[in-house]
Parts: C-alpha cells; sequence; structure tokens
C-alpha cells in the first residue's frame, strides 16, 4: 500500500521557541520532512499551500469532560472530538466522572473501545480514584493511561476522596501520576450553608466565588502538595484559580524534572467575577472565577513557568440545566473548539506570544504527561498539525458552535484568529467548519 504524502508549503511554522518560514513533509501518519523548501518528487504527492499561515503542533487538552458513558444527553466522545479538532485540538485526556464513573479497569477499557469507534481526536483517559478502590489503582498500567484523578473537592459526579490516611496511601503507593482537582469540602459545605440561610436556592451567583472561595481552594491544594512531597508522588494540580496558589508552585526546575506541577484553564485567564451579571450560571465554573487580582497573578505564573499547562476543562452541561437556580445549576462549560482562538486574541492583545502559546498548550503536556511522539513539530513525529489564520475575523454564533449542548460562554465573541485545518496523524480531518471522515485518531501512548 503506498503511503498517503503531503507537503505543506510557505507555513510559518512554530516549534520549540522560534517561528520560521518552511515546509513540512507528511508521509503516512509521520512528519517526513521538515526544510526550508521541499520539492514534491511525484506526482502522488498532495500539495498544500499554507499561503503564510501559522502552522503549529495539535493541542493537546489534559482535562475534558466528554460525558460518556451515562451523560449523552450532555455531549459524547463523538460530538466533543469533533468541536476539539475544529478548536485546533488534536490529542484530549478525558475525566473518570462519567456514569458509571471510571474507577474500575473494566470501566476503563469500556471507554477506550468507545474512543476507537467514535473519536476524531486522539484520546486516553484518567482513572478514577476513590476512597476505596486502592487495589484497583495498583493493577493500572502507567503505559497505557494518562493519570489518576483524584477529586478533593466534590464536583460533577461527586468523586471526592475526603479519607485523609485514604490520600495518603494512594499516594505512597501508586507510580500514577496524580492529578487534583483542589477545594476544600469542609469550608465550601460551612460557605454554602451561610449563603443558603440567607437567600435558600436562589443565591444570587455573583457569590459562587465566596463560596468556593480563595481559602477553600488554597487549603486542599496546599494540602495535596504537602503529601505530595512528603510521599515522594507525582501530582499535578489542576485549574489553578487563585493568586494565592500560585506560591506553592516553582519556576526552577526544567519541567521534564519537575514533581509538582500546575495547570491554569481557559476561563480563570479570560474571564473575572465581573462577568458574572452578563453572564450568569453560564461562567459556574469548579473552581470559580475570581477577582481580577487572582487573573493577574494567574498570568503572572503562567508567563513565568510556575504554571505549566493551559487546559480547558471543557465540561458541558444543556442550556436549561445551566439555567437553574443557583444551587441546582451545574458547574462546568463547553470550551474545546475555542480555547486556541480564545488564547490567540491574548496574543493580539500583547498579553502572551504565539511560541509561549504553543509550549503551554502543545509542548508542555506532552512534555508533562510523557506522550509519545505528540505535542511538536518534528521529524519522526506523527504530524497532528493546526493551520493558523491570524487576520480571519469571526464571531462565535448559535450557527457555528459545534458542541452537542449548543451554547458557548463566548457566544457574540469575536476573535481575530480562525483555524483553518487540522490534520490528525497525517491525514486533513478538518477544514474551514468541514470535518472529513478520516478516522486517523488513535490512543494516545506514553513514553514511561
Amino acid at each position: 500500500m503506498t503511503l498517503k504524502t503531503t507537503l505543506i508549503k510557505n507555513a510559518n511554522i512554530v516549534n520549540e521557541g522560534k517561528i520560521f518560514n518552511g515546509d513540512i513533509l507528511i508521509e503516512g501518519d509521520y512528519i517526513k520532512e521538515i526544510n526550508t523548501s521541499i520539492s514534491a518528487k511525484s506526482a502522488d504527492v498532495h500539495v498544500f499551500d499554507a499561503e503564510g499561515k501559522y502552522v503549529l503542533p495539535g493541542v493537546i487538552d489534559d482535562q475534558v469532560h466528554f460525558r460518556e458513558p451515562g451523560l449523552t444527553h450532555k455531549a459524547n466522545i463523538g460530538t466533543e472530538s469533533k468541536a476539539a479538532i475544529a478548536g485546533g485540538i488534536t490529542s484530549f485526556i478525558e475525566m473518570p466522572n462519567t456514569n458509571p464513573q471510571t474507577t474500575t479497569i473494566e470501566k476503563l477499557e469500556e471507554k477506550f473501545e468507545i474512543a476507537a469507534k467514535t473519536s476524531s481526536a486522539n484520546y486516553s483517559f484518567m482513572f478514577g480514584g476513590t476512597n476505596d478502590n486502592l487495589d484497583e489503582i495498583l493493577k493500572v498500567d502507567a503505559k497505557n493511561v494518562a493519570a489518576l484523578k483524584l477529586f478533593l473537592g466534590s464536583s460533577t459526579g461527586n468523586m471526592l476522596v475526603d479519607n485523609p490516611e485514604v490520600l495518603e496511601n494512594i499516594f505512597s503507593k501508586t507510580n500514577l501520576l496524580i492529578a487534583v482537582h483542589c477545594e476544600d469540602e469542609g469550608t465550601i459545605k460551612a460557605n454554602f450553608e451561610r449563603f443558603t440561610e440567607k437567600y435558600g436556592d436562589d443565591i444570587p451567583i455573583k457569590y459562587h466565588p465566596e463560596i468556593r472561595s480563595e481559602e477553600a481552594c488554597y487549603l486542599s491544594s496546599s494540602k495535596a502538595n504537602s503529601i505530595a512531597k512528603k510521599t515522594g508522588a507525582r501530582l499535578h494540580v489542576f485549574h489553578l484559580s487563585t493568586g494565592k496558589e500560585t506560591a506553592l508552585f516553582d519556576n526552577k526546575t526544567p519541567l521534564k524534572d519537575k514533581k509538582i506541577t500546575a495547570e491554569v484553564c481557559i476561563h480563570h485567564l479570560w474571564f473575572t467575577d465581573k462577568d458574572y451579571d452578563e453572564k450568569g450560571t453560564l461562567i459556574k465554573w469548579n473552581p470559580a472565577v475570581k477577582t481580577q487580582a487572582d487573573k493577574d497573578q494567574l498570568w503572572e505564573a503562567l508567563l513565568d513557568d510556575r504554571i505549566d499547562v493551559i487546559a480547558t476543562d471543557h465540561a458541558p452541561h444543556t442550556i436549561e440545566e445551566k439555567e437553574n437556580v443557583y444551587s441546582k445549576a451545574p458547574s462546568g462549560g463547553p470550551l474545546v473548539q475555542h480555547a486556541l482562538p480564545a488564547m490567540l486574541e491574548m496574543h493580539h492583545k500583547n498579553k502572551i506570544s504565539i511560541e509561549k502559546i504553543v509550549e503551554k498548550m502543545c509542548h508542555n503536556p506532552a512534555i508533562l504527561f510523557q506522550i509519545e511522539k505528540r505535542g511538536f513539530i518534528k521529524e519522526g513525529y506523527f504530524a497532528d498539525l493546526v493551520l493558523v489564520d491570524l487576520h480571519h475575523p469571526w464571531t462565535v454564533k448559535k450557527d457555528n458552535i459545534l458542541y452537542k449542548c449548543g451554547w458557548s460562554p463566548f457566544e457574540g465573541t469575536t476573535f481575530k484568529s480562525r483555524i483553518t485545518h487540522t490534520f490528525i496523524n497525517g491525514s486533513l480531518a478538518y477544514k474551514n467548519f468541514k470535518f472529513y471522515d478520516v478516522n486517523a485518531a488513535k490512543r494516545l501512548t506514553f513514553n514511561r
């Protein structure tokens, strides 16, 4: 069988802190050659003129909730992975709080089977930890699974791990990377009760960051941090939302050698508590969007490398669910289609360079999770590539939102940059709101 061959010409290639004009030759699933000028050696080569567009490595999103199995009225792996590739995300790592929860090897394998049939993007899953499944955790092969996910504060699906003995046991015994959602349950419960006494079910949304407060986040993050230091566990703290938490992380060690790492999500870099008046429960997330001062400090920690990764925490709910009163409206929102355009918008505002965006969204997730041959534009690596037109404005509207839930917190926002093409393992899978049924996605593998 002849390998499919594509030659991308005249691209502004963004990789490892540099932007250079050149060509990329793709053969089969892989990048065969990168050079200033490559000529097609046969008529079988599909030549594609990038016309000066920027070519980025495919984004790797280390935290998504695609709701399958059990919650597929909100989303499924097929719908959300399509939205992801339209947003330049070529690989995702999905969370275990589905129904049933991914807390046994059997349930984990069932998810892999679904993704193998329906995912448009490359995929892996996290295994879920509970107060009583240590035996199952110890059976998980670190070469096959992205990480272990622990909820140290309850969120959608209530997989709360709140037994201190169990926590220390898990941290001591597993060789998996441990990814954690950090919010202190006792603090949140006390705050919630206080506001419920005053307002009943219909608490004004502006109090969400006071209920799921800075102190709730810091107490939990600092506890996870100290257990990791005590046990030597490999810890990754998801979705920092406060300036105070950034002091728990450092930039003194290269990422590949760090034992404790951190992530920030798009919504905590974009919105502040001032946006609750306009957006309401559409921007109700756990942990909560907080103050401008918090946002500023998150940006500072991201740019000075105390925060290692940008992710989405894509977590769709139906619009009917989100429009409930505060106590009944679930937390979370859809983001995979709009995350990279939102970060490129921040580039236009001189907040971050394109090279830094690529580092935090492509290179660093690959390094942090030890993903094989992805996250970089390198010869011998999988050809997961995204073409971006930096000057092609478009507005997020109902008719171009691709999430199954049909809404976005960015609706009405005009982005200056547009993802025009997405290649998955060498195959063109997406072009200007059109999808190609190429079945190119693969399970992520790990160099561990």
